[in-house]
């Protein structure tokens, strides 16, 4: 007579069923302390749907890091808000609810280099990602490379759709590099295939008031900035340099180093006898 399979083994073979690995990874963990009485069934059961959920976000930003070039993985919960007091918290935990994504809304960072405005950029990302989003990052730099690249291949419609189906786009250091004219016009056409249909995050150490030298057209840049800003997040930063921070730390680290090694270590003498050998 076939054994009928315990509890334990039905429940995995319901999971492996259902396609939940996450869950069934968690599954002997969480039934411990259920048996242990750690754990009540209604926080069992929130336990074994989180660890489906945290392998899922897991294989979304995998997937997300291949397809949408972001450099780096950089999280809301890293940024150090106390170093940049004019930056609000509450702003910007409320720009990681997505709500602007459903609603094709934009964000743009404005800030001398160093503050924090591409790590924000990207914890904005990897929130869309992560809740199932498409998502593309670049510079742009980048950007208008690939599409002057893509219009002189013939393939510029296509490398404009390509760029303007993800749900978010991250447009990064914009102001760091001269932009040929040609450059400043594919941008234009993109930003205005992107604008009211999906939202686009940027990030500049330049004001709007300084695009048009940026651009090479103070008329472009002004429509530009009119269709960007139309349905917008503002996030102005105005702090010192989290990488001059560093730099800092480490100067006054190995100041303080050197001020307990002593300059000059004196040898002690050696005494010698008559013949000249050590005693």
């Amino acid at each position: 007579m076939k054994a009928t399979p315990s509890l334990r083994d039905q429940r995995r073979a319901q999971l492996a069923d259902l396609k939940m690995p996450g869950a069934l990874e968690a599954l002997d963990e969480i039934l411990s302390g259920l048996d242990g009485g750690s754990l009540k069934a209604p926080a069992a059961l929130s336990a074994l749907l989180a660890a489906q959920i945290a392998l899922r976000n897991h294989r979304r930003l995998d997937a997300a890091m291949r397809s949408s070039r972001l450099p780096a993985v950089k999280m809301l919960t890293d940024f150090d808000f106390s170093f940049q007091p004019s930056v609000k918290r509450e702003q910007l935990e409320s720009l990681h609810t997505l709500g602007f994504l459903e609603r094709k809304e934009n964000v743009v960072f404005l800030g001398p280099p160093g503050v924090g405005k591409t790590h924000l950029a990207i914890s904005l990302a990897i929130a869309a990602a992560e809740s199932g989003r498409r998502v593309y990052y670049g510079t742009l730099g980048d950007l208008i490379t690939s599409l002057e690249e893509a219009s002189q291949a013939g393939r510029l419609l296509h490398r404009m759709k390509t760029l303007s189906f993800p749900s978010l786009l991250i447009v990064d250091e914009i102001g760091y590099l001269p932009i040929s004219r040609t450059g400043a016009m594919l941008f234009f056409q993109l930003m205005s295939r992107r604008y009211e249909h999906a939202s686009t995050v940027l990030t500049s150490n330049k004001g709007f008031e300084d695009w048009g030298e940026i651009f090479g057209d103070d008329v472009m840049a002004a429509a530009l900035i009119d269709r960007l800003v139309h349905h917008c997040h503002i996030v102005n930063i105005r702090g010192n340099s989290f990488r001059m921070r560093h730099h800092t730390e480490l100067h006054r680290a190995l100041g303080s180093t050197r001020q307990s090694t002593p300059r000059d270590t004196q040898k002690p003498s050696r005494s010698r006898g008559k013949e000249g050998t050590a005693t």
